[in-house]
């Protein structure tokens, strides 16, 4: 790693020295991004009587970017851990979190703005290909998920064009996990599986190549996220997508249509009688399992004394879920808006995306709509109580919430209130319960408040708070039990965002 970082080094002392001649060109910008937390319940209702726990999280990120007549290029190297997570001194079998976030260049093919290039049929076209952050509309379906520390990317290509106004955008994906050198077949497995795990013996099983480990000692799970939302430990096999958008005065318009295919399986074991056995799915099957979401957005600004923001949407899901579930009648729609009056905003907003229901859900078919691969944090609270990394209820979510919000110079404060609720009938299904029982609908109350300093062109300073005031039916949907779970949650956060521009001119 500091072999790397010193090449990094040279590289940007070369770049420095140079920017009197190459600032229109070149740009190289730094971020370290620490964080750190106070958490009681984030994701899930806590362990009654349980400790909270603290620790600091940091990201450091440069990234490189070049842009010449007809081709952009830009790559970023990023390094994610949590604060003693490595020893002050590592051996040399320690590893490290060095990565590549983003590596990817975008090649311009038409443009009737450039008379070097030969005119086309329409005003602009280019080619992008390579590690890439993909960020759509507001991320509520498709976005880089920038609040984790380690962000969302996608290996991809995309054919971006523009003519008159509109603007299109065609993408694909394939993913594997190796080059398949001497091996047959391209079967995906689509999460990044431990090496070993626990049998139901307790005994250490290693897990070969095209295993996903999902329960092991006393039934407890290998891989907890194993079926959760949005991308969490099941990474589609391939993705194809299309983008339309176009801005008509003060309204936006955009459709969305992305398919994601889904390496199909088999329910599987390993180990033997004597030392017992992990289950788990074993993805050696030909085909994949293909899901289709498409849908619009509308977003707006009317007003000029009292301006008033707003944005209305609505999807749709059809095909087969990941786990080959025939998916019926899976929506997501929401409308909200934002009245600002001077530095203040404040403004409703209303959104639901289906489950089942209980009552009449049939085997193997499935109501639950997916909100893919965007940002749930920005949405529906922020302690990730839904279709983040604990997952979903089966039936649902309800979000009606307020949202206020002060923009200073160099102040801005935001204040949230969520009622969340069930949108599906769900059954209490404990065995002291009465067959075909339904929950109360309500989950519960988050009420989020973050403040954000700017203390100089790069660096911001940020702080939250958030408490979840949750119910019986919040701890069943979530955890599967009643009563066992402490009903309040809680959550602080501080944060310092720094991100120097190496390239920039002093004022």
């Amino acid at each position: 790693m500091q072999y790397y970082l010193l090449r990094l080094s040279l590289l940007g002392a070369f770049l420095v020295g140079l920017q009197v001649q190459v600032k229109a060109q070149f740009s190289l910008i730094g971020q370290l991004r620490t964080r750190t937390e106070l958490r009681h319940g984030v994701g899930n209702l806590p362990v009654k009587d349980s400790p909270m726990a603290g620790f600091t999280s940091q990201r450091a990120r440069l990234t490189f970017g070049y842009k010449m007549d007809r081709i952009t290029f830009q790559a970023s190297i990023q390094d994610v851990r949590v604060w003693g997570q490595d020893a002050s001194t590592i051996s040399n079998a320690d590893g490290n979190r060095l990565m590549v976030h983003e590596a990817w260049a975008d090649i311009a093919l038409l443009n009737r703005a450039d008379t070097t290039m030969k005119p086309g049929p329409i005003d602009y076209l280019s080619f992008k290909i390579g590690r890439q952050e993909m960020v759509y509309d507001d991320s509520r379906l498709i976005g880089n998920l920038d609040w984790l520390q380690q962000g969302r990317r996608f290996d991809a290509a995309l054919l971006k064009a523009q003519h008159k106004g509109w603007a299109l955008d065609l993408g694909v994906g394939f993913n594997q996990n190796t080059d398949a050198f001497g091996v047959a077949g391209t079967y995906y497995t689509p999460a990044n599986v431990p090496i070993s795990a626990l049998s139901s013996q307790n005994v250490t099983l290693s897990i070969p190549a095209g295993f996903l480990p999902t329960t092991g000692k006393g039934g407890a799970p290998v891989v907890t996220n194993a079926v959760s939302t949005n991308g969490q430990n099941q990474q589609f096999k391939s993705f194809q997508m299309i983008y339309l958008t176009r801005k008509f005065k003060q309204t936006k318009f955009s459709a969305l249509v992305f398919k994601d295919d889904f390496q199909k399986y088999r329910l599987d074991s390993i180990g033997s009688a004597t030392a017992g056995y992990v289950y788990g799915r074993r993805y050696d099957q030909l085909g994949t399992n293909s899901r289709v979401t498409y849908g619009a957005m509308l977003t707006g600004l009317v007003g000029k004394t009292l301006p008033i923001a707003w944005q209305a949407f609505g999807y749709l899901q059809s095909g087969k879920d990941r786990d080959g579930l025939q998916i019926k009648n899976a929506y997501h729609y929401g409308a909200n808006l934002m009245v600002q009056h001077g530095p203040l905003s404040a403004g409703p907003g209303y959104e639901v995306l289906s489950g089942n229901n209980d009552a009449t859900i049939k085997a193997g078919k499935t109501n639950r709509f997916d909100p893919l691969y965007g940002t749930p944090h920005k949405f529906r609270g922020m302690m990730d109580y839904f279709y983040a990394g604990t997952g979903s209820p089966s039936g649902g979510l309800q979000d009606a919430y307020l949202k206020f919000k002060y923009t200073g110079k160099r102040l801005t404060t935001s204040f949230d209130i969520h009622y969340f609720a069930l949108a599906n009938t769900t059954f209490n299904k404990l065995p002291e319960a009465a067959p075909a029982t339904p929950l109360s609908s309500k989950l519960g109350m988050e009420y989020d408040l973050i403040a954000n300093y700017s203390l100089n062109r790069f660096t911001t300073v940020e702080a939250g708070y958030a408490i979840m005031s949750g119910t019986n039916t919040l701890e069943y949907a979530k955890q599967g039990t009643m009563n066992q779970k402490d009903k309040i949650g809680t959550w602080a956060y501080l944060m310092i965002n720094i991100r120097p521009d190496f390239f920039a001119v002093k004022k």
